[in-house]
């Protein structure tokens, strides 16, 4: 197996395109395609499935991932080491979501940059459950995750704190008129919402309607659930970072209901995989700048 396989085959396993593949790796796609033939070959299985125009990887290539992953961060780390290269290099591919990647993630992201612009961030969207399945294959190297549960079998997690939810409506909505607003009232009311997944969407979802299931009113983005909610068309439940500009200049308002559960913010990685320096540092840089976040928004 030659490593420069093994990067291409980890580039079209992560992102299940061989266009998108060839793209990212700057190859033209019949060197992508030859690349990962040749690594068949000499392994002798097939490590993709190929479903006319998608792709999915087999069982030999599900385990081939999960030690591609781990040979290249030593081949990394032994160059660096052998080369006396300082600073840490490289692209770590980051499980995350809107509301972490627009809110949360911009000032780790200008850290990084100025600081050790030799790292690179390949942040891929995803929902939480999503995430957690991408890194035990070792598609992603670290995740972002809002859940309730705090502990996820074969992944190990840092919490980094409990993400703040607030139930917002336009300050004209027939609910911003009550002094308490009740279950019964949010269900005779149409709520925008995220898509099926997400995990503070299903938790609010279970508490308004149990067993049974009714539809929400769908929107693609939290840009667009909030621009709908300025717009009368309804209340949502979204983290409180996402509204803060929305309910500071007066566009929304807080509905007077008590949140019956919470979500925490969490980064997580596959147990047991050697985290590498680059990886060290993104959890170091990440749990340090939400704690300071947290002290400010608590002193203010």
């Amino acid at each position: 197996m030659e490593t420069r396989h093994l990067v291409t085959f980890q580039k079209v396993a992560t992102l299940l395109s061989f266009t998108r593949a060839a793209k990212e790796l700057s190859y033209a796609q019949s060197s992508v395609t030859t690349q990962i033939r040749a690594l068949e070959t000499s392994l002798g299985v097939e490590l993709f499935d190929r479903l006319g125009g998608r792709i999915r990887l087999t069982p030999a290539g599900e385990k081939l991932l999960e030690y591609a992953g781990q040979i290249l961060a030593l081949t990394e780390a032994a160059r660096a080491d052998v080369t006396g290269e300082d600073g840490p290099s490289g692209t770590l591919v980051v499980g995350t979501m809107e509301s972490i990647t627009s809110y949360r993630m911009p000032p780790l992201l200008e850290f990084l940059h100025h600081r050790y612009p030799k790292v690179q961030l390949s942040l891929r969207p995803s929902l939480c459950a999503e995430t957690c399945h991408a890194l035990r294959q070792g598609s992603f190297d670290i995740g972002f995750l809002m859940e309730q549960e705090t502990r996820h079998h074969g992944l190990e997690t840092v919490v980094l704190a409990e993400e703040p939810l607030a139930l917002v409506s336009a300050p004209g909505h027939p609910l911003a008129q009550l002094p308490e607003v009740s279950l019964d009232d949010l269900r005779s009311a149409p709520i925008l919402a995220t898509e099926a997944g997400c995990a503070y969407r299903d938790l609010f979802e279970e508490v308004l309607w149990g067993a049974e299931t009714m539809p929400f009113l769908e929107f693609g983005t939290i840009e667009a659930i909030k621009r709908g909610v300025v717009s009368g068309l309804g209340a949502a439940l979204l983290p409180a970072v996402t509204v803060a500009q929305e309910l500071e200049k007066g566009e929304m308002t807080t509905l007077p209901w008590e949140i019956p559960f919470s979500v925490h913010t969490q980064l997580a990685w596959r147990s047991g995989r050697r985290l590498s320096r680059e990886l060290k540092l993104f959890i170091d840089q990440a749990t340090r700048l939400m704690r300071e976040e947290e002290q400010l928004a608590a002193s203010g």
